[in-house]
């Protein structure tokens, strides 16, 4: 409205307004408690697993206490560090290792699905991890070995994240390969 922008996002019974305005925020605030029975946390730190910290030159999202959980519900909290979420030149395919069994097929699935909801904050996991989805109807050791990798990579430092900086214009910046453009 009048050039201004507020957001409202909603998961089942959570909110978060934000916006450009802060009388826009306000009136927001205020519409939706004239119909909810609404409570103002403040300023957002934490939702769905994603941590939110301000400081001088922006915003930082990151996924550390998320990360801590699947470390330690896989063991793998005391794990050797990786500084790469993928060895270099690793090929795998369907048919590398044994399959696993159903149990296993279940674990990797979830380790699967846990490490996609990570690549929100971790954009460096996210080829190492659709590698590894290929692969979720019949797993392997090997596989799961592979899935163990990311997981000391992201044991190496677990509070990486996102950090958005403050800027008054939106400036989109690309890249390209001389040799592919």
């Amino acid at each position: 409205r009048n050039g201004l922008v507020s957001l409202l996002l909603v998961y089942v019974d959570d909110m978060i307004v934000t916006g450009d305005d802060e009388g826009e925020k306000r009136k927001m605030k205020e519409t939706l408690a004239a119909e909810f029975d609404l409570k103002d946390l403040g300023k957002l730190r934490y939702f769905l697993g994603i941590e939110i910290a301000r400081s001088e030159t922006g915003l930082v999202m990151s996924q550390r206490k998320y990360t801590l959980d699947l470390l330690k519900e896989t063991g793998k909290l005391g794990c050797r560090p990786f500084l790469t979420p993928m060895e270099s030149g690793t090929r795998i395919s369907i048919k590398s290792g044994t399959i696993l069994d159903e149990e296993g097929k279940g674990r990797y699935q979830r380790l699967v699905g846990k490490l996609i909801y990570l690549t929100l904050t971790h954009p460096d996991i996210t080829y190492a991890v659709g590698v590894l989805s290929q692969f979720m109807h019949a797993p392997t050791d090997c596989h799961w070995k592979s899935a163990e990798r990311v997981l000391g990579y992201l044991k190496n430092d677990p509070g990486k994240g996102l950090l958005y900086t403050r800027q008054d214009q939106l400036s989109i910046e690309g890249y390209s390969d001389a040799d592919w453009a």
